[in-house]
């Protein structure tokens, strides 16, 4: 596995609510590639609560959103928008949980719009949440233009996942 480096790291202005390292309010995603796979480990912290002790479904919307924009970034080197997602809530997830792992993964691809399924699953590895998103892609000269992307890399040593 693989760090994926943040192509607007350090970038002024930069201020995304899923993975800026510096937005506060965020959840500050990290993404790795593991094989076909983008992989996020993320830690539920008890401000993103709904319920007692449950990570609200909103927030576990997000997460999935921006893992799937990641491999939109990632593997199609390119950005996009959600034109869709589906969302399916099969078991509470816990803000008490050490960690969750997030995996997703291209499902089919189609012209500019892409197809991805990603999975939210707790510290004992069930699955608590499903999604599919339709995402939009965008050609890489409006890619470079409007959202400032050239290209996602990665770190070149593998690493060791910290689960």
């Amino acid at each position: 596995m693989k760090k994926i480096i943040n192509p607007w790291k350090n970038m002024e202005g930069y201020n995304c609510f899923g993975c800026a390292p510096e937005n506060e309010a965020g959840v500050k995603m990290e993404f790795y590639e593991d094989g076909d796979e983008v992989v996020s480990i993320w830690k539920p912290r008890p401000e993103y609560q709904g319920w007692f002790n449950t990570l609200h479904g909103g927030i576990q919307s997000v997460l999935l959103d921006e893992i799937c924009a990641w491999v939109v970034l990632r593997k199609l080197q390119t950005t996009g928008v959600t034109s869709k997602m589906e969302t399916r809530f099969r078991k509470p997830v816990a803000t008490t949980d050490s960690y969750i792992v997030l995996r997703a993964s291209i499902c089919e691809q189609r012209r500019n719009l892409v197809t991805i399924n990603a999975k939210l699953c707790n510290e004992n590895g069930e699955v608590c949440t499903e999604a599919v998103c339709t995402y939009f892609t965008y050609p890489p000269e409006k890619a470079e233009k409007e959202m400032f992307f050239r290209h996602c890399d990665v770190e070149p040593e593998e690493i060791l996942p910290l689960i």
